[in-house]
């Protein structure tokens, strides 16, 4: 599966790991001690909220590529 959706990966010295956010998926997150390791977290988390929002009959946001804040 080829994951679209823009991450945003951060260090949080409170969890000592990783942290990525998938805004366009509300509630997406994963973590990891190293960077690669949040990646393919968040690659895993990505797909389990795309499958739960299919069984649950729930819109699948299409991928937007880079998101603009005001």
């Amino acid at each position: 599966m080829s994951i679209r959706y823009e991450l945003i990966i951060y260090w949080s010295d409170e969890d000592q790991a990783f942290v990525v956010e998938v805004p366009e998926l509300p509630g997406c997150m994963a973590d990891g001690t190293t960077y690669e390791e949040a990646v393919a977290n968040a690659k895993t988390v990505i797909e389990e909220w795309i499958e739960t929002a299919k069984e649950q009959g729930r819109e699948i946001p299409e991928p937007k590529g880079r998101l603009v804040y005001a």
